[in-house]
C-alpha cells in the first residue's frame, strides 16, 4: 500500500542507510530521525542530512539531547578512550566502552513520541545482532518488550487501538550480507560513516571496532571498500 508512514531512525552509517534504502524501496512514507546527543562522532550528523536529501524523505529531523553530563560511554566521554585493534575475540567478549547506557530505548522513546504525533505504527532501527553481540539493546527480546512498552505508553495504543510495530530487519544480517543488501539497492556508501573516531579532516581511523568491522564487511561481500582510512 502506499502512503505507509514510518519513522527511520538514521545515524549516517552503513547500516542505517542500508535501512532507509530498504525501507523506501519496499513502499515506505519514511520520516527519518538522526540525533545529536554529544557524540565524539558528530560529523555523522552531516551525513545523515546529507543522506536523507538525496534520498528525498518526506521530512528529516534532527533532535538535540546531550548525554555527555552521565558520561559512561567511550563516544560520549572525552576521558574514554575509544578502543583500537581489538581482535574479534576481544570485541566479541562482554559489552564494550562504545556502548552508550540506554541509548537504543531513548532514541526509540523520541521516536515513539513523533510517530504518534505523525500517526505511524512503524518504526526501523538498523539494530544488528550479530556482529555487535555485546550491545544488549541490539538484541530481539529487547526489540519486543520495546514493542510491548510503545503500545501500553501511548494514547494511539490504549485509546485508538494501534499497534506499533519496531521494523529490524537487518537484526540477523552479517556487515557483508548488510552491504551485499545495499548494494543491490544502489547504496553508496562513501556518503556513510561508521568510524567512532574519525580524525577532523572526515577520515576514518582504521582501527576502531566500527571500523574494522566496516572493513572486514566490505571484503567479505567482495565490494570495494569506498572509504578513506588514515594511513597506518
Amino acid at each position: 500500500p502506499m502512503n505507509r508512514p514510518a519513522v527511520l531512525l538514521l545515524s549516517g552509517g552503513l547500516d542505517s542507510t542500508t535501512l532507509l534504502a530498504f525501507a523506501l524501496k519496499n513502499g515506505w512514507t519514511v520520516n527519518a530521525l538522526t540525533f545529536r546527543y554529544g557524540q565524539r562522532h558528530e560529523s555523522e550528523v552531516a551525513r545523515a542530512q546529507a543522506i536523507a536529501r538525496h534520498y528525498g524523505v518526506e521530512r528529516h529531523v534532527v533532535a538535540e539531547l546531550d548525554l555527555r553530563p552521565f558520561g559512561g560511554s567511550a563516544l560520549t566521554s572525552p576521558e574514554i578512550a575509544v578502543p583500537k585493534d581489538r581482535t574479534p575475540d576481544a570485541m566479541s567478549a562482554g559489552v564494550p566502552v562504545t556502548y552508550v547506557p540506554a541509548r537504543n530505548t531513548i532514541f526509540l522513546s523520541y521516536a515513539l513520541a513523533w510517530a504518534e504525533v505523525l500517526g505511524a505504527r512503524d518504526l526501523f532501527i538498523g539494530v544488528n545482532a550479530l556482529d555487535y553481540s555485546g550491545y544488549p539493546d541490539c538484541r530481539p527480546e529487547y526489540i519486543t518488550a520495546f514493542e510491548a512498552l510503545a503500545n501500553l505508553a501511548t494514547r494511539a495504543g490504549t485509546e485508538d487501538g494501534v499497534r506499533y510495530r519496531v521494523h529490524t530487519p537487518l537484526m540477523t544480517m552479517s556487515k557483508a550480507e548488510i552491504i551485499t543488501l545495499g548494494t543491490s539497492l544502489r547504496v553508496d556508501y562513501a556518503a556513510t560513516e561508521s568510524c567512532y573516531d574519525p580524525h577532523p579532516s572526515g577520515t576514518a581511523c582504521g582501527r576502531c571496532d566500527a571500523c574494522q568491522l566496516r572493513k572486514k564487511g566490505f571484503a567479505e561481500a567482495g565490494v570495494a571498500d569506498p572509504t578513506r582510512y588514515a594511513s597506518a
